[in-house]
């Protein structure tokens, strides 16, 4: 079981309504990385509707607003190994993963209706400013140099479970390694990868 600090008790008297949310929601996510399958279905149950509004709003249809969300789902059960609490609250990560395939839907559709121009619902630029860009660039060349910092087998282990979407088991297995052992790499090689962006 992880040891991480999200997973200690509050201090008496500050457990609120909304932390104890996040922690049930955090516990969810990180065990869902375990591929508990249990534990998946409480952050379904939890986030669906959340995630849903969020489809729906990019995609404006409700059938292809659901059609994303379970490509949605089947994303995050692919890539909760990856989800690291320190980085990022569990409805922000949803909601980026949830954003970014409503964005793919919508950017794949070919169709475009003869519709009257006033007539027309307003159009969305979903592209991002420059400055967005200038500092997503920023962000991806410290991102590379902190990575190229980790030993060789946090790095191909981060970069494998956190791009590609393996899981914690499938890295062990690959490596014929204890999951034990896999977890403790990414786990100290997500810790030295902390430091440094933030260093």
């Amino acid at each position: 079981m992880t040891d991480h600090p999200l997973d200690a008790p509050a201090p008496s008297g500050t457990t609120s309504p909304e932390a104890a949310a996040r922690a049930r929601l955090v516990d969810a996510l990180v065990r869902t990385g375990e591929e508990d399958r249990a534990a998946f279905r409480d952050l379904y149950a939890l986030t669906s509707a959340k995630l849903f509004g969020v489809c729906y709003r990019i995609c404006g249809e409700r059938q292809a607003a659901e059609d994303v969300l379970h490509d949605v789902y089947l994303t995050i059960w692919r890539r909760a190994g990856a989800y690291d609490p320190l980085r990022a609250s569990p409805i922000t990560w949803l909601a980026t993963i949830a954003r970014n395939r409503a964005i793919d839907w919508q950017r794949a559709q070919k169709i475009r209706r003869a519709t009257p121009i006033e007539d027309a619902p307003p159009v969305i630029d979903t592209a991002p400013l420059a400055s967005e860009t200038m500092l997503q660039d920023e962000a991806s060349d410290l991102l590379y140099g902190c990575l190229q910092g980790l030993e060789a087998r946090q790095r191909d282990a981060i970069r494998t479970a956190f791009f590609d979407g393996v899981t914690y088991a499938e890295l062990a297995e690959r490596q014929s390694i204890p999951l034990g052992t896999m977890k403790s790499w990414v786990r100290r090689g997500l810790a030295k990868l902390k430091e440094c962006l933030e260093g």
